[in-house]
């Protein structure tokens, strides 16, 4: 089976369908990586994987009804039990609430082109000008005393998705990450870069080696600070982590029935309401330049921002937020029809535009006094009718004096809302691709402005390094 081309596996699927509609994903799946430790690589390997979603749809007197069925290392033996387990999930499941007829072709646009060829892979090739790099940066390292510990991975997943309807779609995902730690040698101060990639060929190892040697130099000097709101200046990777949260948190039916931070009093959704001063535009862009993602959607399962339903429906460029106004909030072609709103499929990126060009050592340069944070960390919600959560600094917390960074001080658990901190934020710098560090396993593809707020609540005083 491994020797089947995806495409021919998708179509016996749908051969073999007995049900009234069917939806077939065969996501391939290879993967590259290398870790390292304390200046020296430890491991590297490569993998490959398989996995067949099979959708079935059953028309019944009081609705349609859905059953989903995914499975990995599928075999040639096992494809038609996977078929009749999700027709048999199906019959045997009540009426779908969020049932529509499937997207047919001529709404899903024309077959991909390269639907009946192989899927792309990664290798360990990938990382033929990142390694060598890597390497400098170790012996760097060693000479200045520090360790860098560490892994980079790189993965590629050609989705094919084909339905009963006619549709045809292919889309290949490189999806590269990069986490790099130095530490001091008696381990007592750490700090933390991370990038996002497509392809290795844009990340630089020697230039995140310097940013790390200047945060560990500043850590040198210690001040105890106590928790209390302060000036922050979030940089865009904990920006990151705080909208994509905010992202997963607005679907629209959600805020329709009371739910959310988006439902608005009396009923309603909160979409018009003015959310910054700044006039930000939160959006998203599956044809954005290098942080692509997929045209049309791909749904393994139904939920409150997905729909099995929809899957082949195509995605385009969305405004969350439109000059500081929130303009859309995430629907399937069901919850759009419940709450009136336009049909708005969330894509796999997101970008926050509409600061200044300011990078964040000029923000630094403009701060009297105030904290600059390295990352977020084991963000949790606390409460979903203000979107408040909770989380911890993590990896460098510094303060900031007369435009100058003149030492570290301790870590702090905060409580903040992603919604609030757009309203009161009063500057934002250069938008800039960046790797959010708290979701990098679900969410990769971003690009934030750091942003300065007067009064960041760092609740308590944390222990963490």
């Amino acid at each position: 089976m491994s020797r089947t081309r995806p495409h021919e596996i998708v179509e016996r699927a749908l051969e073999l369908s007995t049900a009234d509609g069917c939806v077939v994903i065969a996501d391939e799946q290879s993967t590259a990586n290398l870790r390292w430790a304390g200046n020296a690589l430890t491991t590297n390997g490569v993998t490959r994987g398989r996995t067949l979603t099979v959708i079935a749809t059953v028309d019944g007197r009081e609705g349609t009804a859905s059953g989903v069925v995914s499975r990995s290392a599928v075999t040639a033996a096992d494809l038609e039990p996977l078929v009749r387990a999700a027709e048999a999930a199906a019959r045997t499941a009540g009426p779908a609430e969020d049932a529509l007829p499937l997207v047919t072709a001529a709404a899903g646009g024309p077959a991909s082109a390269r639907f009946t060829e192989a899927p792309d892979e990664t290798s360990s090739a990938v990382f033929e000008r990142f390694a060598p790099a890597l390497g400098e940066a170790f012996a760097r390292a060693r000479e200045g005393g520090r360790e860098l510990y560490g892994f980079a991975n790189h993965e590629l997943t050609s989705t094919y998705l084909g339905t009963s309807t006619g549709l045809r779609l292919r889309h290949d995902q490189p999806n590269g990450t990069l986490e790099l730690n130095a530490k001091s040698p008696d381990m007592q101060r750490s700090a933390w870069a991370g990038r996002a990639t497509r392809d290795f060929a844009d990340v630089d190892p020697a230039a995140l080696d310097a940013e790390l040697a200047q945060r560990l130099a500043w850590a040198e000097r210690r001040i105890a600070l106590p928790a209390g709101r302060y000036e922050t200046l979030l940089p865009p990777t904990a920006v990151a982590d705080m909208m994509i949260y905010q992202l997963w948190s607005s679907a629209a039916r959600d805020a329709a029935e009371g739910r959310t931070v988006f439902s608005k009093p009396g009923g309603g959704t909160r979409v018009g309401e003015k959310l910054s001063e700044l006039g930000l535009t939160l959006r998203s862009d599956p044809s954005e330049p290098g942080l692509e993602s997929a045209p049309f959607v791909i749904a393994h399962s139904s939920g409150d921002d997905a729909s099995v339903f929809d899957n082949g429906l195509p995605v385009g460029p969305v405004d969350w937020v439109r000059q500081g106004e929130l303009a859309h909030l995430t629907t399937t072609r069901h919850s759009a029809g419940l709450t009136g709103l336009p049909v708005a499929p969330a894509a796999g990126n997101l970008i926050l535009d509409g600061g200044g060009e300011k990078s964040l050592e000029e923000m630094v340069a403009g701060t009297e006094r105030g904290l600059l944070l390295t990352c977020l960390w084991y963000i949790r919600e606390v409460d979903p009718a203000t979107l408040l959560l909770t989380g911890l600094t993590r990896d460098g917390v510094y303060l900031v004096e007369n435009g100058e960074v003149t030492g570290a001080v301790n870590n702090f658990r905060f409580n903040e809302s992603p919604v609030d901190l757009l309203s009161r934020a009063s500057e934002a710098g250069r938008t800039e691709k960046t790797l959010p560090r708290e979701w990098s396993d679900w969410f990769t593809r971003a690009a934030m402005p750091a942003l300065r707020i007067p009064d960041f609540n760092m609740s308590s005083v944390s222990q963490g390094v």
